[in-house]
């Protein structure tokens, strides 16, 4: 049958129990660290992940910020261009308008003027070919003064008639 032996049984639970002892001095043990230090590093490695991962959504934030004050003030600026384009467009036309007035005023100026240097020229002429006729048909010369005057005044009152 079987016959047991203490000391084997004894020696075998010695050889256990010392392999048991030399398996978690050498085997366990620096796997058990090696599996923390990987644990560790692990964690780490999603923890710097995580932290890149808020880093990189706030500066997208921050970009986007950015974006957008950069496009209102664009905006702002565009709005600006236009307004003083308009501005200087009015100015402009209202200066045109007072050149354009003041050629006018000037322009019939120089045509009264003209007028009146025509029909003072006219009435001379015509004083001087009244006068003539006048002394061709009297037959002798009148004083030229008197007659001057004579004319002048009737082409006054004519004048006058006339406006």
């Amino acid at each position: 049958m079987l016959d047991i032996n203490i000391w084997n049984f004894i020696w075998s639970a010695v050889n256990l129990i010392l392999l048991f002892i030399l398996l978690k001095i050498f085997l366990f043990k620096p796997i058990a660290k090696i599996m923390d230090e990987r644990t560790r590093a692990i964690q780490n490695d999603i923890d710097s992940a995580k932290k890149s991962k808020e880093e990189a959504e706030a500066l997208k934030k921050e970009y986007s910020e950015s974006i957008s004050e950069a496009k209102e003030k664009a905006q702002e600026i565009i709005m600006k261009a236009h307004e003083d384009a308009e501005s200087e467009k009015s100015v402009i036309l209202k200066k045109s308008q007072e050149e354009a007035d003041q050629l006018i005023i000037d322009a019939n100026k120089t045509i009264e003027n003209e007028r009146r240097r025509v029909l003072s020229q006219a009435q001379t002429q015509i004083a001087d070919l009244a006068i003539e006729a006048a002394s061709k048909i009297i037959g002798e010369n009148l004083d030229d003064e008197k007659n001057r005057r004579l004319v002048d005044k009737f082409l006054s009152e004519e004048e006058g008639d006339v406006k």
